[in-house]
């Protein structure tokens, strides 16, 4: 039976990659229901796209999404930086679907920012070139990744992920993610956000900042590369969604926030002027 939910939040699917789990994106996709799906960037990998590899998986996953869209599931595309030359056709709408760069939504009474997060990425910004090699090498490391995890499973060993202990265990990388984690939640609190949504770090957490005097909420879907994460929100509550089974575990706990009040006629909620959809400019941060 498929769980209704009112909002889910997935970034990082990678679709077009050798490291995408798109089974299990598929598998999760087909039991739920949500009236707002949110694609936090990062869904179809065009740096590394080639013709030579895009799984009939893959494809099984985008048309999951366009048929959810047909019944009725608001879908939100919000481009990021491995998906960005989706960018020259935002503020595109058809049907249920909508293209944009950066989404507010009002979710009882709260104003939440949903956004990628890569133009808080310096590399990217200002060196698209390392910032590619980057993702070439990230690439070849969940592949060798895999090949390691396959001969552990074969000899009854548990798997590992070497870019997780990378980056949860390397200085500079722990300090990127903190810095990165700051300033989405400095710039929402300037912009009067209660809460920010981001993808881009491969990093899924609930928690709450308090900045400017002001308790801001900052969650990240995480991916579906290493974690295998979404948000969900439903009955007043935001969680973390982890995907189990008994190939791919997931160690990390279940995280949640505390409750807040339960969203009230969601169903008229997009049409009416306490939801808005709208595309920004990018932020001068400068």
């Amino acid at each position: 039976m498929k769980r209704n939910l009112e909002i889910v939040v997935l970034s990082d699917l990678h679709l077009g990659t050798f490291g995408c789990h798109a089974n299990e994106i598929l598998d999760y996709l087909k039991g739920i229901k949500p009236k707002v799906m949110v694609l936090n960037g990062d869904i179809i990998d065009i740096w590394q796209f080639k013709k030579s590899y895009f799984p009939q998986s893959h494809l099984q996953v985008i048309s999951k999404i366009l048929k959810m869209a047909s019944n009725g599931t608001d879908v939100y595309y919000i481009t990021g930086n491995h998906d960005e030359r989706l960018r020259d056709f935002t503020d595109l709408n058809f049907a249920n679907i909508h293209l944009y760069d950066q989404l507010e939504l009002m979710v009882d009474g709260k104003k939440i920012w949903f956004f990628h997060g890569d133009f808080f990425d310096v590399s990217i910004n200002y060196s698209k070139l390392f910032a590619k090699l980057g993702a070439l090498g990230y690439d070849t490391l969940i592949r060798l990744n895999y090949i390691i995890n396959k001969w552990s499973k074969y000899f009854g060993f548990e798997r590992v992920s070497f870019s997780k202990k990378i980056k949860y265990s390397v200085k500079e990388a722990v300090k990127f993610i903190q810095n990165f984690e700051d300033l989405a939640v400095n710039y929402a609190s300037k912009k009067g956000f209660d809460a920010v949504v981001c993808g881009h770090i491969h990093r899924p957490i609930i928690k709450e900042i308090v900045q400017n005097d002001k308790k801001i909420t900052y969650m990240n879907s995480g991916d579906w590369i290493e974690n295998l994460t979404s948000l969900e929100y439903n009955h007043g509550k935001w969680t973390i969604y982890e995907y189990e089974n008994d190939i791919h575990n997931i160690t990390n706990p279940r995280l949640t926030v505390p409750e807040t009040k339960k969203v009230k006629n969601y169903e008229n909620m997009l049409g009416s002027p306490s939801v808005a959809a709208i595309l920004w400019p990018y932020p001068n941060l400068i």
